[in-house]
């Protein structure tokens, strides 16, 4: 077994010890939240984190209508600028907290008046060390260079404030749940995905709302181990310009939970069928997930289970899923 599909499989455990560990700290952030609504969030992250940051933004703008933004770390650790922040909220993402550029940003947010939040893997770490509040991952050790348990408790991280935030007890019930949901994802194969991906060149990873940040991920997964140009889109976006390239066996990898975009997304799903692309959809009746009991935490996962497909399609191509050739676990960016 590879390193990456084991700690995928560890994935669910991990969830549990975060949970479990940062109950406190969580309860207070939210607390602070409440008493202090920010006017603006934004985030501090790159490459796998900043997708976790994506999933985060939706869910925030969506439960509460505070807008929040990534904001690229060059702004502040190239460019010099000064933010203006004042009680606003800094979430970092980050499975190392190293990145000296990441770091930057999250210490422009706090000197520009933001509450500063970590989400770290690495508790001894700068960003862990700068923060005002450090959530630390637990999710242990990661051997592959691909980043799978440490993004998915990030997910559940992201969540999970803005739960606390809203004190819902629907969706904190349904986090607190996730542990079991994701056993379950973690079972499930789709192996007719393997298939269509394992000869491919390129391929479309496809989705909308919370679940687009999860297909920006797949995309990247499927690039870093198994070297497929595969690129990420909301399915609006699609609509506008990339369905020129479909044509007869493009492969096509959609998520569509049953979340306020199901409707319009299976018309422009259609649409493509009928270009002679091969589409293949995350939904029910499709290929199968597993129902966290809140559409907007399915996307969590799906990605459970999409780890397992991208691994398996690596192999299948040959690839070593745990050493990328040209890729490295930690990189540090100015």
């Amino acid at each position: 077994m590879s390193h990456m599909a084991r700690e995928a499989a560890e994935a669910p455990e991990a969830v549990a010890r975060f949970l479990q560990r940062n109950g406190k700290t969580l309860s207070e952030i939210g607390a602070h939240l409440r008493r202090r609504p920010p006017p603006v969030i934004i985030t501090s992250a790159r490459g796998s984190s900043d997708s976790a940051a994506g999933y985060f933004k939706y869910l925030a703008e969506i439960l509460t209508g505070v807008p929040c933004s990534s904001v690229g770390a060059s702004v502040v650790s190239v460019y010099g600028a000064k933010l203006q922040l004042k009680s606003g909220l800094c979430v970092t993402v980050s499975q190392s907290g190293k990145s000296p550029d990441i770091v930057a940003l999250q210490d422009a947010a706090r000197e520009a008046g933001a509450l500063t939040v970590a989400l770290v893997n690495v508790e001894d770490s700068p960003a862990a060390h700068a923060a005002d509040v450090c959530l630390p991952l637990h999710a242990g050790p990661e051997l592959s260079v691909a980043a799978t348990k440490s993004f998915i408790v990030s997910l559940v991280a992201g969540a999970a404030i803005v739960a606390h935030w809203l004190d819902r007890k629907d969706l904190l019930a349904a986090i607190e749940a996730l542990p079991d949901q994701l056993a379950k994802a973690a079972e499930m194969d789709w192996p007719e995905a393997v298939a269509l991906a394992k000869d491919a060149e390129s391929l479309y990873v496809l989705a909308r709302g919370p679940s687009l940040p999860i297909a920006v991920e797949t995309a990247l997964k499927l690039k870093e181990t198994c070297a497929i140009h595969a690129e990420a889109y909301s399915i609006a976006e699609v609509m506008h310009g990339p369905l020129e390239l479909l044509g007869e066996g493009f492969p096509v990898l959609a998520y569509s939970p049953e979340d306020g975009a199901r409707k319009s997304s299976r018309e422009s799903l259609g649409k493509m069928r009928q270009t002679g692309a091969s589409v293949l959809v995350a939904e029910e009746g499709g290929l199968p997930f597993a129902r966290t009991g809140n559409s907007l935490l399915d996307p969590i996962s799906i990605i459970q289970t999409a780890y397992r497909f991208v691994e398996a399609t690596a192999v299948a191509r040959g690839r070593d899923p745990d050493r990328p050739r040209l890729l490295k676990k930690v990189t540090e960016t100015v």
